[in-house]
């Protein structure tokens, strides 16, 4: 049971929610506006606004993000892969100011399926938060799987070098270096708990460090035989079967997914001081630093690689790689690449702690599968969803499977987060401008007068997003081995969910359920009769009981009506 303290020195005011064992919480006000959407304060706060921040900035990990993904934006040339970052990450940011408006009014760990129940019609909000929720579950464990993928590939492309391009990793090695990688992650994620907000700022500083000896060394190295001004910005390429243009769209996925990290903020809300000024800070700082310092180091790509083609049939399996050797040989390629792969390593680590989160939130609603099971906290590993971290380390190594198949297949795991997240982005942002804007309140951090006409470029923008991801990266005849399975795999997900929810789930799922009966309720007073009525007409759900579902009908016959 939560309790309300004060702290011994009376000079404060400052409340505190400490749990059964005595361990603090949260502060009062970040518990109270928790209590408003029903739930009670059971994760402990070890997160503040810079290590909120760091956790988007450690999961976007800028260079090998962007290295990872060159597959997708040098075959547009270097033009093509400059001009493509810009214009995409200035979207993203756009999409960042409307969820920064949300996160900031309505600060949750499972905030995207929250606010879509509560602002959709009373006819479809269950069902449409049942979507999004399993959608954002999806989007950020295919993240994992991408980021873990390109870890074990940037790991094996660095033995190649080692050994002059004399071995090829099979697909098996490369899945083991995968499953050992994502293990690892649980392990670090479940022992590390507590310490695990400072580890974001050290994150942030390896990024930095990274980013700063590549955008000197890169050009250094090349000092002889480097790109002018009109290779750069103006070579536009084609190095797929589709047309030019649609090349250059295409090469968008490289940033969309690179920065689509940014609702990991939404998702350590609970675990985040000040969380209403915190997760839109979170939001916005780390979309701009990455749009920034992306676009230099695409800058500095653009102007070190002299063939687009060469780079991308590299022996050593990774572009980067051979991008590094052609400026700074043998010895200057293995030190970057082993430099590179431990940043993604801690891109993973912090993307597994936000899908666990997401993953306990959806569980404490009750829609996951064995919710029961995967609800409970751990106190003994510092008072986080231990079994749910565990979880997200089987479903991405069931989902790693792809790789097993075809590089096309593999190349899903990228695809498949852009998708699964910008659908559950895209649905809580139209959800308010079309149905829900007279219930928005504002928080600390609100757009004003111009928070309608970002949201809706935002969901135009989204659905876009949405669209690329599902077109084969080569060309429009695809084969067996050049097929995009992103479209395979989320409409099975999308598909299933819908079949799960008509068939079984809309008999029992009512949306979020508050946790405000288990407890005293905020301020050691219990709440009244007419509180839990408007915590129900607000889109929550009493908890399970004859006198919640008849509130529940009421105030559905109320907002029909």
């Amino acid at each position: 049971m939560s309790k309300t303290t004060s702290p011994e020195n009376p000079a404060q005011h400052t409340h505190l929610t400490t749990a059964d064992d005595g361990v603090v919480l949260s502060s009062e006000g970040d518990a109270e506006l928790l209590a408003k959407m029903g739930y009670k304060q059971e994760l402990k706060r070890n997160f503040t606004a810079l290590e909120v921040f760091g956790i988007a900035f450690s999961i976007m990990g800028l260079l090998p993000s962007i290295a990872s993904t060159l597959a997708f934006s040098l075959p547009a040339g270097p033009g093509g892969m400059v001009w493509s970052w810009f214009l995409a990450s200035g979207c993203i940011f756009v999409v960042g100011l409307a969820m920064a408006d949300l996160g900031s009014s309505m600060p949750t760990s499972g905030g995207l399926y929250w606010w879509t129940h509560y602002f959709a019609s009373p006819k479809t909000r269950n069902y449409l938060c049942f979507l999004v929720g399993y959608s954002n579950s999806l989007g950020l464990i295919g993240g994992l799987c991408s980021i873990d993928y390109g870890f074990a590939l940037m790991f094996c492309s660095v033995i190649v070098v080692a050994r002059n391009g004399q071995w090829e990793p099979s697909s098996g090695i490369v899945y083991v270096v995968f499953i050992c990688c994502v293990i690892a992650h649980g392990v670090l994620a479940s022992c590390l708990s507590k310490i695990m907000g400072k580890l974001q700022t050290v994150f942030v500083l390896m990024n930095l460090a990274l980013i700063l000896g590549t955008v000197i060394a890169l050009p250094v190295g090349r000092a002889h035989s480097r790109n002018d001004g009109h290779y750069i910005f103006a070579n536009v390429q084609n190095l797929t079967e589709w047309p030019t243009g649609w090349t250059f769209m295409l090469a968008w996925l490289s940033p969309i997914w690179t920065i689509g990290a940014f609702d990991s903020c939404v998702h350590m809300s609970e675990e985040a001081s000040n969380a209403a000024k915190a997760v839109p800070m979170g939001i916005l700082f780390s979309i701009g630093c990455c749009w920034g310092l992306g676009f230099i180091i695409v800058i500095v790509l653009a102007a070190c690689i002299s063939d687009a083609e060469s780079v991308l049939g590299s022996a050593y399996g990774q572009p980067m790689a051979q991008i590094y050797y052609d400026a700074l040989g043998k010895k200057g390629t293995l030190g970057f690449m082993s430099f590179l792969f431990i940043v993604q390593f801690c891109m993973g680590l912090s993307v597994t702690v936000a899908s666990s989160r997401q993953m306990w939130a959806f569980s404490r609603d009750g829609a996951l599968p064995f919710s029961s099971f995967f609800r409970p906290i751990s106190k003994t590993f510092g008072h986080i969803p231990l079994r749910t971290v565990w979880g997200s380390v089987f479903v991405a190594v069931v989902l790693g499977l792809l790789c097993l198949i075809a590089p096309a297949a593999a190349s899903a795991l990228f695809s498949l987060a852009v998708a699964g997240n910008n659908l559950a982005w895209g649905v809580p942002i139209l959800a308010r401008v079309v149905r829900g804007q007279k219930k928005f309140t504002p928080g600390p951090f609100y757009t004003g007068r111009f928070s309608v006409p970002l949201a809706w470029a935002a969901v135009i923008f989204l659905i876009f997003g949405i669209t690329l991801a599902m077109f084969p990266s080569l060309g429009p005849n695809p084969t067996p081995d050049t097929m995009n399975y992103t479209v395979v795999v989320n409409m099975a997900v999308w598909g299933g969910a819908t079949m799960y929810y008509f068939v079984s789930a809309r008999k029992w799922f009512t949306g979020p359920k508050t946790t405000l009966d288990e407890v005293e309720g905020v301020a050691h007073h219990h709440l009244t009769e007419e509180q839990r009525e408007q915590l129900v007409k607000e889109g929550l759900v009493a908890v399970d009981s004859d006198r919640g579902e008849a509130l529940e009908k009421k105030s559905v016959g109320e907002e029909e009506r």
